[in-house]
C-alpha cells in the first residue's frame, strides 16, 4: 500500500474512487458572530506598558457635541413656527423635520456606542450602526416624500390632529 498524490490511499488488487476530497464545508461558521474575550477588568497589559492612545477624530471628538446641542437648540424655534406663523413655509418644516432625524440619528449613534461596544461586540457593533443608518437614510427619503408629495411634516401633524 502506498499513497498517491491527493492523500488517496492506494492499495494493489482493490478498486479506489479517483475523486479528489471535498475540501469545501457546507456548515455556516459562526465564529465571527461570537463575543470579543475580554480580560479581567477590562485591562490590557500591565502598568509598565506604553499607553497607545486611540486615533484622534474631530468630528466624534468635541464637534460631535457640539454639533448636537447645536441640532437640539435649533430645533425650538423650528418647532415653535407652525405656532406662530402656521405651516406655509417648506422650507421652515424641512430644516425641522431634517434636523429632527439628525438628533435622533445622532441619540441611538450614542446609545449604540455606549451599550454595544466595538471591543466587544465586534461585528454586531458593525451590523448596528449599519442597520442605524439604514434606518436614517429611509428616513430621510420620507422626508422628501412628505415634502415632495404632501404637505410635510407640520401638515401632517395637522391632519393627524384635525387641526
Amino acid at each position: 500500500m502506498f499513497t498517491i498524490r491527493g492523500g488517496i490511499k492506494y492499495t494493489p488488487g482493490r478498486v479506489h474512487s479517483v475523486l479528489p476530497r471535498r475540501q469545501l464545508s457546507l456548515k455556516p461558521d459562526f465564529s465571527k458572530f461570537k463575543l470579543i474575550p475580554q480580560p479581567p477588568g477590562h485591562i490590557v497589559g500591565d502598568v509598565n506598558d506604553a499607553y497607545i492612545p486611540p486615533d484622534s477624530s474631530f468630528y466624534h471628538g468635541s464637534y460631535h457635541w457640539a454639533y448636537e446641542r447645536l441640532a437640539s437648540v435649533a430645533m425650538v424655534p423650528l418647532g415653535l413656527s407652525p405656532f406662530i406663523f402656521g405651516n406655509d413655509y417648506p422650507m421652515v418644516d424641512y430644516a425641522f423635520s431634517t434636523l429632527l432625524l439628525y438628533h435622533v440619528h445622532s441619540g441611538f449613534q450614542s446609545c449604540i456606542i455606549d451599550y454595544i461596544p466595538k471591543r466587544v461586540y465586534g461585528i454586531w457593533h458593525k451590523m448596528a450602526m449599519g442597520l442605524l443608518t439604514l434606518g436614517s437614510s429611509v428616513g430621510l427619503y420620507g422626508i422628501y416624500l412628505l415634502e415632495t408629495a404632501d404637505n410635510g411634516l407640520f401638515g401632517l401633524v395637522a391632519k393627524i390632529f384635525g387641526a
